[in-house]
């Protein structure tokens, strides 16, 4: 297996339909002897070169490595899953319940691009877009909504509350004290969980740096994301005053 199978596998998050609006693929396999011709329903072969080394067992099955997986769907694309999948792969991450340590380092990722194969050139220029600080897929691609809009934001800034003790935000425009925080599908997961949130948001209003604080959800991000961005942009106008 490879690609987005291979990802699922090995605890690489990567976009789904339910988050941005397209038909998942099915299986998808790399046929390293080129030979491959058959075509079946739900299932995609890609037929590239593939060193043995390349390859691991996960579960009982072949499937490509980190590097050579997040490789690959960096040079499949569509951007914004290869930049989930990367930043997925490079930082600590809770999949399916359990916390897990980075899978892989920048340099890995370097490397396994090195062969001239289709789209390495594309994929190296979307690596130097990676923050591996990123927390969930949502963040992710609400940076990506951000510079695309021509914002840029610090991404998880450190700060310290009132009275001790530290903070981190998603996103800071220092300049303008806004904040922009993103919550994930599971955000609020009990009421213990939703009153430390809001305890939580309370201090960092408290802070210094931030006038402005601005929350969306994952489906406004995956959904919404031009109400975002006009949003960011109008609490931006108003503080630049």
């Amino acid at each position: 297996m490879s690609h987005r199978s291979a990802a699922g596998l090995l605890q690489i998050e990567t976009l789904d339909v339910r988050r941005d609006g397209r038909e998942a693929p099915g299986l998808e396999f790399t046929d390293p002897g080129l030979t491959t011709r058959q075509s079946l329903a739900d299932v995609r072969v890609h037929r590239i070169p593939l060193a043995e080394i390349d390859v691991v067992r996960c579960g009982g099955l072949r499937v490509t490595d980190v590097p050579r997986t997040v490789a690959d769907l960096l040079r499949a694309g569509p951007r914004d899953g290869a930049l989930v999948a990367i930043e997925s792969a490079l930082g600590y991450r809770t999949v399916a319940g359990v916390r897990r340590p980075p899978l892989t380092t920048p340099a890995a990722l370097a490397l396994a691009l090195e062969p001239p194969l289709q789209g390495a050139a594309r994929a190296r220029d979307w690596l130097h877009l990676a923050d591996r600080r990123s927390g969930s897929p949502a963040e992710t691609v609400a940076r990506l909504r951000m510079l695309d809009a021509g914002l840029r934001p610090e991404s998880q800034v450190e700060l310290r509350v009132p009275g001790g003790g530290r903070r981190f935000l998603d996103f800071l425009f220092r300049r303008e004290g806004v904040a922009v925080e993103i919550e994930g599908y599971a955000y609020h997961g009990s009421r213990e969980a939703h009153r430390r949130d809001v305890s939580r948001f309370n201090q960092v209003l408290r802070c210094p740096e931030v006038r402005t604080l601005l929350r969306y959800t994952a489906e406004a991000v995956f959904h919404h994301p031009a109400q975002m961005i006009r949003e960011i942009r109008s609490a931006l106008n108003r503080r630049g005053e």
